[in-house]
């Protein structure tokens, strides 16, 4: 049974071209600025959004996942509003930049996260199959310890759980990158619909 348990089949059961990721999700390890972005095309000094310091600090805080969607709309509605018109939209596609390069960077790094925890988990499978198999073979010699195949099997199961908490972890982990992508869609949106149409 504690074998069966320390079995990783489960947790790493996944469709994807990676064999070593852990999550339903499919691994897209960055998003491409065509995928979010519905406004005019960006022009080139948007990628300079850090030049700008009132841009790089709107940019940071509606990227920061603390804030929420709706008040990241009003910080967005609040630095338009003292805004030239003529500058409007130029502005805009700069700070759609930055909360793009602030999120995709962020959403990398999670997924570099869950490929160490992941790796991290099939270490621990090994290592709960190497012991119980070391238990098992304990177990069926004629004069085995009592008190040292106990000691062993409540360390096995203690460590059957921990691997099994983690594992429960890891499903809640892998929910991460897929929330960062829906608040980068939503900003996106937001930004792309506070642009003045000409």
């Amino acid at each position: 049974m504690l074998l069966a348990a320390a079995s990783p089949a489960p947790v790493f059961a996944a469709a994807n071209t990676d064999p070593d990721w852990p999550c339903i999700q499919r691994k897209v390890p960055q998003l491409s600025i065509a995928q979010v972005w519905t406004g005019p095309e960006l022009p080139e000094n948007a990628a300079k959004w850090a030049d700008d310091p009132a841009i790089s600090q709107l940019a940071t805080e509606m990227a920061a996942r603390r804030n929420s969607i709706e008040d990241a709309q009003k910080m967005l509605a609040s630095y338009v509003a003292g805004l030239p018109r003529e500058e409007v939209n130029g502005k805009l596609m700069q700070v759609f930049q930055g909360v793009f390069d602030k999120l995709n960077w962020e959403r990398q790094q999670v997924i570099s996260g869950i490929s160490r925890y992941a790796a991290k988990q099939r270490d621990m499978a090994a290592d709960l199959r190497k012991a119980a198999q070391e238990a098992d073979a304990l177990r069926a010699k004629p004069d085995a310890d009592q008190a040292e195949l106990a000691k062993r099997n409540d360390r096995l199961t203690w460590e059957t759980r921990i691997f099994e908490e983690r594992a429960q972890s890891l499903t809640y982990i892998c929910e991460v990158p897929t929330i960062i992508e829906q608040r980068l869609y939503k900003l996106a949106n937001t930004i792309s619909q506070s642009m003045i149409k000409e």
